[in-house]
């Protein structure tokens, strides 16, 4: 059917998704972006085309016994209202729904489309072919909305009551009620039921169950498989404690910032000794002095010497743990390269033990999350 010249200037490009009979001559064209609605010539006005375009905030409907008229608010740019028949309302404002929801992203802009939208008092309830789209309100849509995705929804019911009957969407785990009068439940059932399953490609509800069910117990029997995954003997990576693995050995050389502990233990130290195996070699070596004193002074002609000095050797510190400094300054070096030595084997093959454990983690929480997409896809 041809349109008349004055809609076709004005559509230039675009293509017309839908067209309504408003009465006598008077049609209204919707594209995806906006409404065209157009008056023939008349005996009181001539032939016009007036545009709403569907970016709109909001969209509200007051509907009469005989006239209807839908408004779009635009925000600070104002609102547009047009007015048809209360008859014509429902074709009208269902691809005016779609429109407006494509405008504000909430539906997809590759293909989807929108089933059936229904109007019950202050709830709006749209259902598309990928989603259902819920509105509270006066009007029939603002931003204040919800919408839910086919690809979340793990069960629908339907419970009965005696004047409405509830809709009970499973989504991500929780359940979403909401309520529609008894005279429209098994229109919204079958419309609702037939989105839902062919989105998923079955037939039946009873088939979505099963394939939900088949889908939980696939992804459970993954995540069981993956926490169960032994990787093999070795040390653990969360044992290890910075703090002991950065200690060294007592004889250990130290830096300059360990003085202050280095100078405590060697203080302990030397009162251990002190305390118990050397209290009878300071004894003997107080006695040996007592007695060189005496002798020097018993014989003044002697002149000192270093043979007066007594030897650690005669004294029996020997063995007794008074040994040189440099002795011992070279047996702890000696100990310290050895034991940081093993400690740096040890730490590098505990970095190998982590970084491997990490890559198989890894690995196999890309294949339970691939899985689990092809599932969510019913592949």
């Amino acid at each position: 059917m041809s349109q008349p010249e004055i809609v076709q200037s004005v559509l230039g490009e675009e293509d017309v998704v839908t067209r309504v009979h408003l009465g006598g001559e008077d049609e209204l064209f919707v594209t995806p972006t906006r409404t065209l609605v157009y008056r023939a010539e008349g005996l009181l006005s001539d032939e016009s085309v007036d545009e709403f375009s569907h970016a709109a905030e909001r969209l509200s409907v007051k509907e009469g016994r005989r006239k209807a008229k839908i408004s779009l608010d635009y925000g600070l740019d104002g609102s547009e209202t047009f007015s048809l028949s209360a008859k014509r309302l429902d074709d009208a404002l269902q691809p005016i729904v779609e429109g407006v929801l494509a405008a504000a992203g909430v539906t997809d802009e590759d293909g989807e489309r929108l089933v059936q939208a229904f109007r019950f008092s202050e709830l709006t309830f749209v259902i598309t072919d990928a989603r259902v789209v819920r509105h509270i309100g006066s009007a029939v849509w603002d931003e204040d909305y919800e919408s839910y995705r086919y690809a979340d929804v793990t069960d629908l019911e339907f419970e009965s009551g005696s004047v409405a009957t509830t809709v009970v969407l499973t989504v991500d785990g929780r359940q979403e009620r909401f309520k529609i009068p008894n005279e429209q439940a098994r229109l919204v059932r079958e419309k609702l039921a037939r989105a839902l399953c062919d989105y998923h490609g079955v037939g039946s509800l009873e088939e979505f169950r099963v394939q939900m069910e088949k889908a939980q117990a696939t992804a459970e029997s993954a995540d069981t498989e993956r926490d169960n995954t032994d990787f093999g003997a070795g040390p653990d990576p969360l044992s290890a404690n910075p703090g002991e693995l950065s200690d060294v050995p007592a004889n250990a050389t130290r830096t300059e910032g360990d003085a202050p502990a280095e100078q405590s233990r060697r203080a302990a130290q030397t009162q251990s000794v002190e305390s118990a195996p050397a209290t009878g070699a300071v004894a003997e070596a107080k006695a040996a002095e007592a007695a060189t004193t005496q002798s020097a002074t018993e014989s003044p002609a002697a002149e000192p010497s270093s043979g007066n000095v007594a030897d650690a050797g005669d004294l029996g510190f020997e063995g007794s743990g008074f040994e040189s400094a440099a002795e011992s300054d070279s047996a702890g070096a000696t100990g310290s390269d050895a034991d940081y030595a093993e400690l740096a084997a040890e730490i590098e093959s505990l970095r190998e033990v982590v970084e491997a454990q990490s890559e198989q983690i890894r690995h196999q929480q890309e294949l339970v999350e691939q899985l689990i997409e092809e599932l969510r896809r019913g592949r």
